[in-house]
């Protein structure tokens, strides 16, 4: 397995491009199974996750056309309505093509879903809301086997706010016969990114951005052009490293109008933010402030970005308390933390941080994609040399972390076993 060896202590500067949001893409690339017209997309990020996803995608027939970043697909020789363990059991995302096979072809088998450790994070919303909308579907030896002769339109209220959820039963809903209501919809910029490409592909929805969304099922969706949003996750995640650090850092290729719980918070940690439409410069200077806070559901802040705070945190000048609401099992990067030096304990579903006047590098383990991340940025504000093991973990989030990050200074190098 692949490893990072930082040697901590230099500050950034320089510019980094940030890449298309992962968890925008990989609901888009499902929706292409919905048409047998030209899906043309641009922006696809270059991450593990997405090439596991096109090899789902191609063993049911749908035709993949890739390059670099720009991706076509064409669905109108699929004939296999199947998602096998073997492709299945490393992302949970997978689970994304139940309801666009089911709502066009009438059927699906999916293997019940994987990913990181960070919680159960159980599919029964996905399963209810397709039984809602007229699905027969039963579980037997780890797989959803799922049936329909037309899928109905019908208002759903889910039980929680569900990201995957709200997008697996909207594409469903496209090609419904007749309304679909979806109470309780998650409002997070991937799903409203998902939803513009269906409306591009001939979907009728109502109430995007919003936690209701109304879907016009129509006849069939055709071929559409659509560029992925940028990665809100990753462009926090480099601001969370030069807060670390110290520097001078521009991030281009973003958009400022999705992230703004984070970038209050790290405004909030000393970190000066200038933001010029796609653009935005942060500088550092001194050490920074501690912040605490909750995650919730968008547009709170995001779980997503919990552990690279709490590793600035772990540096910050004072006190402070962090909240997971959404995840149960999101704090397992505090006990690496700690290897560097972190002094974090944990009550319940809340992470009490004393910033240390200073980490020092140590051997540590990445337990999954946030926490990878948040042990880069740790190490990299560390002493001495860290080496994060298992970074598969980062390579399903973030494109060429290590080497965005050399080009504005960073001491860090990949070493391939």
């Amino acid at each position: 397995m692949d490893k990072l060896k930082i040697i901590g202590g230099n500050r950034l500067n320089g510019e980094i491009r940030i890449s298309g949001a992962k968890n925008a893409a990989l609901p888009i690339l499902c929706a292409g199974l919905l048409t047998a017209g030209d899906v043309e997309l641009s922006n696809v990020p270059r991450l593990h996750d997405v090439r596991t996803m096109l090899k789902l995608l191609a063993a049911t027939g749908l035709k993949v056309t890739q390059d670099d970043e720009k991706v076509t697909l064409n669905g109108a020789g699929i004939d296999k309505l199947e998602a096998p363990y073997e492709m299945v059991k490393t992302m949970r995302a997978s689970i994304l093509v139940l309801g666009p096979l089911l709502a066009r072809f009438g059927e699906a088998k999916v293997s019940l879903p994987g990913g990181c450790a960070i919680g159960s994070r159980p599919v029964d919303q996905h399963i209810k809301g397709l039984q809602a909308l007229g699905a027969e579907i039963h579980i037997e030896g780890g797989y959803i086997y799922a049936k329909c002769k037309k899928l109905k339109g019908t208002r759903i209220v889910t039980d929680m706010i569900t990201v995957t959820g709200t997008e697996n039963l909207l594409m469903a809903a496209t090609l419904a016969e007749g309304t679909t209501v979806l109470e309780n919809a998650a409002r997070e910029p991937e799903v409203t990114d998902l939803a513009h490409l269906l409306v591009a592909m001939g979907a009728k929805i109502e109430g995007i951005g919003t936690d209701r969304l109304v879907i016009h099922g129509v006849e069939e969706l055709h071929g559409a052009k659509h560029e992925v949003i940028s990665d809100r996750i990753e462009a926090g995640t480099f601001l969370c490293a030069v807060a670390a650090t110290g520097g001078d850092i521009t991030l281009t290729n973003t958009r400022t109008d999705i992230f703004d719980a984070a970038l209050d918070k790290l405004a909030e940690m000393g970190l000066t933010i200038m933001l010029n439409g796609s653009t935005i410069r942060a500088v550092m200077t001194g050490r920074p402030k501690p912040v605490s806070f909750r995650t919730t559901e968008y547009p709170g802040f995001p779980t997503d970005m919990q552990a690279q705070f709490m590793a600035v945190d772990a540096i910050a000048h004072g006190t402070s308390s962090i909240t997971e609401t959404i995840f149960e099992n999101r704090f397992m990067h505090v006990q690496e933390l700690n290897r560097l030096g972190a002094h974090i304990n944990i009550d319940g579903k809340t992470a009490f941080i004393r910033g240390a006047d200073r980490l020092v590098g140590a051997p540590v383990m990445a337990t999954d994609l946030r926490a990878s991340a948040s042990l880069v940025i740790a190490g990299m504000a560390a002493q001495g040399e860290t080496i994060v093991d298992r970074i598969y973990h980062l390579d399903r989030g973030y494109d060429r972390m290590e080497v965005k990050l050399s080009q504005v200074g960073a001491n860090i190098e990949r070493i391939r076993e």
